[in-house]
C-alpha cells in the first residue's frame, strides 16, 4: 500500500511540474527556432511571406486569440504562448518567430507532456495558416 501511495505522489508531482513550468525560448545560436526533438508531439514549419512583419503581426494576433492561450513572452520578432487542452489542461508551447533577413516566419508547436499529441499540434498550425489566409 505504501508503495502505491509513493508511486501516486511521484506521478502527481511530475504532472504538476510539467503543467506549471515554463521552458525558456527555444532559439538556437543562429537566431531561429529549435527543430522538434520528437516528431510525434511537435511540429515545426517555415513559411515565406513578401511582408514578413505584417504576416507576423497577424499570426500573433490569431495565436493570442486561440482558446485557452496565455502569452508567456513577446518581443517585436518573437511570440511564445502556452495553449492548454480542453479537459486535462495539458500545456502545449506555441512559438512564432519572424526572420526578416530570410523572409520567413517559423512556427513551432510542441506538447510538454507525453510522446504523442494525437495530431493536435499539426491541427493548430493548420488552423493558424487557414485563419491567416482569410485575413
Amino acid at each position: 500500500m505504501k508503495h502505491l501511495q509513493f508511486n501516486l505522489i511521484s506521478f502527481w508531482c511530475i504532472i504538476a511540474i510539467a503543467l506549471y513550468s515554463y521552458p525558456s525560448m527555444a532559439l538556437t545560436q543562429q537566431g531561429s527556432l529549435s527543430q522538434c526533438a520528437v516528431d510525434t508531439n511537435c511540429i515545426f514549419v517555415e513559411w515565406s511571406f513578401s511582408n514578413v512583419k505584417e504576416a507576423h503581426k497577424k499570426l500573433v494576433e490569431i495565436a493570442r486569440n486561440l482558446p485557452r492561450t496565455k502569452t508567456i513572452d513577446q518581443t517585436d520578432k518573437y511570440w511564445h504562448g502556452v495553449v492548454r487542452s480542453l479537459i486535462f489542461r495539458f500545456p502545449d508551447d506555441l512559438e512564432i518567430l519572424q526572420v526578416p533577413t530570410k523572409g520567413i516566419i517559423q512556427i513551432r508547436s510542441s506538447s510538454r507532456v507525453g510522446i504523442s499529441d494525437l495530431g493536435v499540434n499539426k491541427k493548430r498550425i493548420d488552423n493558424l495558416y487557414s485563419k491567416l489566409e482569410k485575413n
